[in-house]
């Protein structure tokens, strides 16, 4: 069975959004360094050890330049020619070996499986995290700042498919039902009540 879905483009503030929502959820823990950096001074302020408050205000300044940084990122990668692709208005055909993506009869490419690495549900779409090669060998050696800076960009290219492009629920199940066979969705909770076993007296 091939799924062929309505032509949809992906916007984008959506992308952004989306983007910069996942940044978070992989980079939640990095906030506990300024909160651990204004908790300490604020101890040392209390105690008399060290009074000053011009830590207060770099930390945060920096924490929001950081953050800053990553929307500027967000922001570009939306308005790039490099990532233009990401934009265009697709029609999906879905079947067991792969996705194509089609711009019209003639053009378009194709996403094999293998190149998905991992999926989320969310309350109205699909979004499949697409693999980024990185850990692949033969990489080209990169320093610390810029194969952080290349990961967390990698996990900003994702495949976005809403609910309402599939034309019927039949066609959203079998997606679903993929997503689960290839690994990308957890397995459905079986509904079947387990049978009661009872031991005759």
């Amino acid at each position: 069975m091939t799924i062929k879905t309505k032509k949809y483009a992906l916007d984008q503030k959506t992308y952004i959004s989306l983007a910069f929502r996942q940044w978070v959820r992989d980079n939640w823990l990095w906030s506990g360094i300024p909160l651990a950096l204004i908790l300490i001074n604020a101890i040392l302020n209390l105690t008399h050890v060290y009074p000053n408050y011009w830590i207060y205000v770099v930390v945060i300044l920096l924490t929001v330049i950081y953050v800053l940084f990553w929307a500027v990122q967000f922001t570009g990668v939306s308005q790039s020619e490099q990532f233009k692709p990401m934009f265009e208005k697709y029609v999906y055909e879905i079947d067991s070996r792969h996705i194509l993506m089609k711009l019209n009869a003639k053009e378009g490419g194709m996403l094999k499986w293998d190149m998905i690495k991992s999926g989320v549900k969310t309350k109205d779409a699909y979004v499949l995290q697409l693999g980024n090669g990185l850990d692949a060998k033969g990489m080209p050696a990169m320093n610390f700042f810029m194969g952080y800076l290349a990961k967390q960009m990698a996990r900003a290219q994702f495949l976005y498919l809403p609910f309402s492009i599939f034309t019927s629920e039949n066609d959203q199940k079998f997606m679903e039902l993929l997503l689960r066979r290839k690994g990308l969705l957890p397995e459905a909770e079986s509904t079947t009540p387990a049978k009661a076993t009872t031991t005759a007296k």
